[in-house]
């Protein structure tokens, strides 16, 4: 007979709430990942310009085309500060997020540990019901030799 736990609902009910909150985690990753690659390539792209613009200057060019370079460093750098923004509050939210699921996983995981401290102590009676039983068994027996 396969003992009875009688939190079992509480304890799926955990668990499908972590499994919620590592769907929400590993969302959470991908949009960090995704925002920190963004920022990775803005900032490969100034570097990129910068160089070029030095490189540009030790050469010759015109003011506009100067003017020009420069403008465009600084929208690159406008699309930097915002994307340091992003990847700053998608790491928070990563962190809130993980959090969360260590959370959940602690609770799912005293769940698990009383319904095992259940599972024992029910095997444990139903072994000494049956060795009373046996016990019991023995002594009918020797009384029915002790007649005989």
């Amino acid at each position: 007979m396969a003992p009875t736990f009688r939190l079992q609902k509480v304890l799926t009910m955990k668990e499908k709430e972590k499994e919620k909150a590592l769907g929400e985690y590993e969302e959470a990753v991908r949009r960090f990942e995704q925002a920190a690659e963004a920022l990775y390539h803005l900032l490969k792209e100034k570097e990129k310009c910068e160089a070029a613009r030095d490189e540009q200057l030790r050469t010759g060019l015109s003011i506009g085309a100067i003017r020009h370079m420069l403008q465009y460093i600084s929208n690159v750098q406008r699309s930097i500060d915002h994307y340091q923004l992003i990847v700053m509050q998608a790491r928070e939210q990563m962190q809130r997020r993980q959090q969360r699921l260590i959370e959940l996983n602690i609770e799912v995981k005293k769940y698990e540990k009383m319904r095992e401290r259940v599972r024992r102590w029910t095997e444990q009676r139903e072994k000494e019901a049956e060795s009373r039983f046996l016990d019991e068994m023995a002594v009918q027996r020797f009384a029915r030799q002790g007649e005989s």
